[in-house]
């Protein structure tokens, strides 16, 4: 196998690892063909009106101002006098997309799909809208459109404001909600003198919605804690009431109207959302009216592990907490429509003010429409798995499902309601149970398929670096006869597997997942090296190491992975590890040879040390860093100008004076822009523009500058520092200069380990040219020093993802970051801005590795599969973390730890493929054969 076609079929491999952790682990929880469930007694409301405070957090509602005045004193007399109240407890990710679809369709979505599409709808789903006979909503463009295009007809009428009012500049972004408010009252106005309207209107089963968005807005914009955002509440509070008010008097106070008013997620003191914290998992929940009920005082003592009713001055008044999901079969349940097919929301009783036969007939109604998803899943997964592999879940087989049923029916029909409402709360439970069991049935083998066909990656590149740097020689003999052997017991096992796939009408991708690892393990097992493994006389790269070192070294070597992955989780073991690379200089004797860089290094390894241990989020902006690193930067390149001032032509000075201009100018509108939204002006069209150039040009102006190494080296870092300024708040700004500071002194420390190990004819760094070209023949094999310099970039590259941050966790990104592009929200303009500040410091290390890569001379290709293996490993670390078992943020933090690893290893194999391709064409055939590096 040619190189070019290993690292095709490597990036195959790998985009297939990628993928299946998807296909594993969130895979589309829905099934379909199930029956709506109708209540046989009538509903307590004919119509319910549902408020969305998006971003609303529970204590921002609930908890008094310090002079103990209450900011949403409606809400807080409704809770005191006429309804219910308590916590919603939200999922991961508390994003409003999922938050929304668990609150009206009664279900958790999962990852895959929310990333398929934000405004539509990726797979088809149930929701109270679509159940309903109307449904009105006003609010965002952003969220009302799915539930819209997901209905069956055209019953669900949406309006919307404009895009472009979601402005995080805006002067008061409370106007959206002002915006809802006043259409909805025009809506009614209005049907009054429309007879049509005026009829559908009075219908029974009417559904409501106001997304109110304004104070989410504000939490980002201004933060929890802020002025805008604490009115923003008080100003919603007037709105509901005023609703509440224009309700009543259309209706003429019929008493069949239900309220509930909760929130989609909250917010982190400094303004994100989508991690687990409680200000981000707790969220407010009142509901009142037809069918609701009433204030309940309690004097005992009530426990919740928040312990919050004090400080909000609830304690006496009985808190009802919930699901998100549980929500759905509320409203439901409130007007008398079929709770959502797909949804999993258990019925909250406590909620309800009316007769006990009512409640046990709503329960049962839950509890079939549960169960009947339950039958759906198992029917599919039992048509397509083999009679003899099949394992039925044994709480709740057919007999024991019907059991169930006939218990809970015969029950409410003898009057013995509060045992069937036991007994349906059981088979929900057991029902709940078994879909799980189901939808994760076939999730342990399909794991330790892609964890076999991982492991034999693994070993085949360890094979092929070994083959090709060993100096190992195959066997003359017997290959063709234990090569076709092995081929048939291959061809056979894929053919079995292939047959038991087809048997079981299993999906495409359960081919790949499966087949996979047969043809991996094939390769690495036919492998003629292995059988003059034991034949090896040299090991160029061992350097005739006895085995006592070797496996010192081994031992070395894993220790070094697992720090990498512990980087992952703990933050501040890069800094310890970077405290340990300060000492490389002395371990290898270096620090003798080069004082001064040595210091250098040193320096700048305890300099970037600092930065892991800063805060990663909560952090207030602070311009003053970015003035400081604009400054240091712009004194910095002067600096260098002026002593190298002779070694640089005209047009490249010109060049770099006009970098040194851009940096400033940045540093500039960064501030500038930071001051005007501060004093509510918005964003200034010059900054925008000169952002967007600035964002631009930073892919071209490197190219125009000289190919001598540092020269270079320095364009691209200053074309990438004026973005990187451009997309900071904080101290996050000065990371790229000390970065890049330990990047010069990493190519100064490897260029004098090629001294002490007595390479002849070096080139010196500062005469160095990337585009000279460099004899094939002086082109060196692997030695132990190699494997160091791979596992340095490996862990360089997790500083550069996690120094000032943690790109595991959407609250690392701030959305005031791209302020100086754009303030109007747009989550995929904005995400793309704040991965490519990610991936600044990314390509600053790629840039020092690449250098390092041609002064070194040694082969890129043959690095990078040395750092191939590593990335592997740490991957193949993360997947076998992932369990079962545990909450979702576990399992969701190392399946995104997996998924950056895995990301990072494709991202690289891109690029080698591309270097490979284009040096590849760029041979010069001769009498010597000579290659370009470029």
């Amino acid at each position: 196998m040619n190189m070019i076609t290993f690292f095709i079929a490597g990036l195959l491999v790998h985009v297939v690892f990628f993928i299946s952790i998807f296909d594993i682990y969130f895979t589309s929880p829905l099934v379909h063909g199930m029956k709506p469930q109708h209540l046989p007694l009538p509903p307590p409301a004919k119509r319910l009106v549902l408020f969305v405070a998006d971003g609303l957090r529970a204590d921002s509602l609930f908890k008094p101002e310090i002079n103990g005045t209450v900011r949403a004193q409606y809400l807080r007399s409704v809770i005191e006098e006429r309804g219910a109240w308590g916590i919603s407890h939200t999922r991961v990710p508390t994003e409003s997309r999922p938050g929304h679809v668990a609150l009206i369709a009664g279900f958790y979505e999962d990852v895959s799909a929310v990333a398929k599409g934000w405004k539509e709808n990726p797979v088809e789903f149930d929701s109270v809208f679509n159940e309903s006979r109307h449904a009105w909503c006003w609010g965002s463009p952003d969220i009302l459109p799915m539930f819209a295009k997901g209905a069956s007809g055209s019953h669900v009428h949406t309006y919307t404001y404009p895009a472009t009012m979601e402005d995080f500049a805006s002067t008061d972004a409370s106007k959206l909600d002002t915006w809802v408010f006043h259409e909805v009252k025009g809506f009614f106005n209005s049907a009054k003198e429309n007879q049509t309207l005026l009829s559908i209107l009075h219908e029974e089963q009417t559904v409501f919605f106001l997304h109110l968005l304004g104070i989410d807005t504000n939490g980002h914009a201004h933060r929890p804690m802020s002025k805008e955002y604490l009115d923003n509440i008080g100003l919603v509070d007037d709105g509901v009431a005023e609703m509440v008010s224009v309700f009543e008097e259309f209706y003429g106070n019929d008493g069949k109207t239900a309220y509930v008013f909760t929130s989609d997620h909250g917010m982190t003191d400094w303004g994100s959302h989508g991690a687990s914290h409680l200000s981000e998992t707790l969220t407010p929940l009142v509901v009142w009216g037809a069918g609701v009920q009433i204030a309940q005082r309690t004097f005992t003592s009530q426990t919740y592990d928040d312990n919050y009713l004090e400080e909000w001055g609830l304690e006496t008044y009985r808190r009802i907490d919930v699901n998100q999901a549980d929500i759905a079969p509320l409203i439901s349940t409130l007007i008398g429509v079929p709770i959502p097919l797909n949804s999993v929301g258990v019925l909250p009783l406590q909620y309800l003010d009316n007769s006990q036969h009512f409640k046990a007939e709503s329960m049962h109604a839950n509890a079939i429409q549960i169960l009947e998803q339950f039958k759906v899943k198992m029917k599919q997964k039992e048509e397509t798995t083999l009679s003899f592999l099949f394992t039925p879940y044994q709480f709740l087989t057919d007999s024991k499902q019907a059991e169930f049923v006939r218990h809970a029916r015969e029950l409410i029909q003898i009057g013995r309601f509060d045992e069937a409402i036991d007994g349906c709360q059981a088979l929900i439970g057991l029902a709940l149970e078994g879909l799980a069991y189901y939808h994760t049935y076939d999730r342990f083998f399909l794991a330790c398929s892609v964890l076999l066909g991982f492991t034999g990656w693994t070993a085949y590149v360890i094979l092929i670096i070994l083959k090709t740097h060993a100096g190992l020689r195959k066997p003359p003999t017997s290959r063709n006869v234990s090569g076709s052997g092995l081929g048939s017991v291959f061809v056979s096992v894929g053919l079995l597997v292939v047959l038991l796939l087809l048997l079981q009408a299993s999906p495409i991708t359960y081919y790949i997942y499966y087949l996979l690892p047969v043809v991996v393990w094939f390769y690495v097992l036919k492998e003629p090296f292995l059988m003059g493994f034991k034949k090896c006389v040299t090991l160029d790269i061992f350097h005739r190491l006895p085995l006592s070192k070797c496996l010192g070294y081994l031992i070395l070597f894993a220790f070094g992975v697992e720090l990498l992955v512990a980087g992952f989780f703990f933050r501040a073991v890069l800094t310890l590890g970077l405290m340990a690379l300060a000492l490389w200089p002395f371990i290898s004797g270096l620090y003798r040879r080069a004082k001064s860089r040595t210091v250098s290094w040193v320096l700048s390894c305890l300099c970037l040390s600092v930065f892991p241990l800063l805060p990663a989020v909560g952090r207030e902006p602070n311009t003053n860093y970015v003035w400081c690193a604009g400054a240091l930067t712009v004194f910095l390149s002067l600096c260098y100008l002026w002593s190298s001032h002779r070694c640089l032509h005209g047009r490249d000075r010109h060049l770099f004076v006009g970098q040194v201009l851009q940096v400033a100018l940045c540093t500039y509108v960064l501030a500038s822009t930071h001051s005007s939204l501060q004093q509510k002006r918005g964003l200034p069209l010059f900054n925008q523009l000169v952002s967007w150039a600035t964002l631009a040009s930073s892919f071209v102006l490197p190219l125009l500058s000289s190919t001598r190494l540092f020269h270079r080296l320095l364009s691209i870092l200053m074309a990438l520092v004026g973005v990187y300024l451009l997309l900071s708040t904080g101290y996050e700004a000065l990371f790229p200069l000390a970065l890049s500071w330990l990047m010069f002194g990493w190519i100064n420390m490897e260029q004098e380990t090629m001294s002490t190990q007595g390479m002849s004819n070096r080139t010196e760094l500062s005469s160095f040219d990337f585009t000279e070209t460099i004899d094939l023949t002086r082109i060196r094999q692997l030695r132990l020093d190699d494997i160091r310099r791979s596992y340095f970039f490996v862990f360089f590259i997790i500083i550069a993802f996690f120094g000032t941050g943690n790109i595991a966790s959407i609250n690392s990104f701030d959305p005031a970051s791209v302020y100086c592009f754009l303030t109007v929200f747009n989550p995929f303009i904005m995400g793309g801005l704040l991965m490519w500040k990610v991936l600044i410091p990314f390509v600053i290390v790629m840039c020092a590795f690449e250098s390092i890569q041609v002064s070194t001379r040694l082969s890129s290709r043959s690095l990078f599969l040395i750092v191939l293996v590593i990335s592997d490993l740490m991957a193949l670390h993360f997947f076998c973390l992932v369990k079962d078992y545990g909450s979702w943020l576990d399992i969701g933090t190392s399946i995104s730890h997996y998924v950056i690893v895995m990301s990072m290893t494709i991202f690289l194999m891109l690029l080698s493929i591309m270097t490979h391709i284009l040096t590849s064409r760029r041979i010069v055939i001769g009498r010597k054969m000579k290659m370009h590096f470029t």
